[in-house]
């Protein structure tokens, strides 16, 4: 634990840098969705230009960075005691947010299997619409953590 207490600044500071590959890609991807069903026919040129980016996209930085965040968060927790915050109304939402979050990236994931198949089932305003979410879910963590309102 004396380990653990003495990495806390940089633990910290990769849990933030990986929050930020994160949400970046949980803002970007729904925009991408949006596009590829806007623009792009199934089986075009196109089409398949933004599959490529949306696998790589998931794969490449959105998948890392939220196991990143996971891990990094989880050793935060540990390291300032578990029994301690999850006795804390704003611990409690924050966490409920960030299994929000990681619910909305596996829902991402299904989309972009729908679009690898050709079977993509949204129009592109329904991608933009649920382009909110991760901000709002991000407003929610940054008052809970920053604020502490509860």
């Amino acid at each position: 634990m004396d380990f653990l207490a003495a990495a806390h600044p940089w633990i910290k500071a990769l849990h933030i840098a990986s929050v930020i590959a994160w949400m970046a890609g949980l803002f970007y991807l729904p925009r991408l969705f949006a596009y590829h069903a806007e623009r792009a026919a199934p089986g075009s040129e196109m089409s398949e230009t933004f599959k490529v980016m949306e696998r790589r996209l998931l794969k490449i930085i959105m998948n890392p960075a939220m196991i990143a965040t996971w891990s990094f968060g989880t050793l935060l927790v540990i390291n300032l005691g578990i029994s301690h915050l999850f006795t804390e109304i704003w611990f409690v939402v924050k966490f409920a947010a960030i299994s929000a979050l990681t619910w909305f990236h596996h829902l991402l994931v299904r989309w972009e299997l729908s679009f690898r198949a050709d079977a993509n089932g949204h129009d592109a305003r329904f991608y933009r619409r649920v382009n909110e979410v991760p901000t709002v879910l991000m407003l929610v963590i940054v008052i809970m953590v920053v604020v502490r309102p509860f």
